[in-house]
């Protein structure tokens, strides 16, 4: 056999091992941590019914989310993700803290959440659709002449 032929065979092995090499690392897991979730040490640190939304913030730091209707609790928030290869993200794990107040913001219990509660905790973000329909804005000018009626023009 010849130096060339020699060559080109050490050079396709050399080229299936480095295919062989980048299809494992496409298929490992790769992960992505989302949010923040005080450690158990930080929440023993909150004293029920001592502790207040300022002092709660001040020790563990603002919160990620917090309660929707008058401002009832602070959220915290916590998503360990994983993706392989070309398949979908999917959650690993899911904790959520809840620090709930009550009327005169003072903490009345502390509450912790996680996927493996069997309850899942879904995040969604909502946005609200617009009106504006799929067209110019020429043709929606145009379209809406017809709709006055005459008394509007007069009052």
């Amino acid at each position: 056999m010849s130096a060339q032929t020699n060559r080109l065979k050490s050079v396709g092995k050399y080229a299936a091992w480095v295919l062989a090499a980048a299809a494992l690392t496409a298929c490992s897991a790769i992960y992505q941590k989302h949010g923040y979730v005080p450690t158990s040490e930080q929440l023993a640190e909150v004293v029920v019914g001592v502790d207040t939304k300022d002092s709660v913030a001040e020790t563990i730091g603002e919160p990620g989310a917090s309660g929707v209707l008058n401002d009832s609790g602070y959220y915290y928030v916590s998503t360990l993700m994983r993706t392989r290869g070309v398949s979908a993200t999917k959650p690993v794990s899911r904790s959520l803290v809840a620090i709930n107040f009550d009327a005169k913001n003072v903490v009345s219990g502390v509450e912790h959440y996680s996927l493996e509660d069997g309850r899942v905790i879904p995040l969604e973000r909502r946005v609200t659709s617009s009106s504006v329909q799929d067209k110019t804005f020429l043709r929606q000018l145009l379209g809406s002449l017809g709709n006055f009626s005459p008394g509007s023009f007069v009052e």
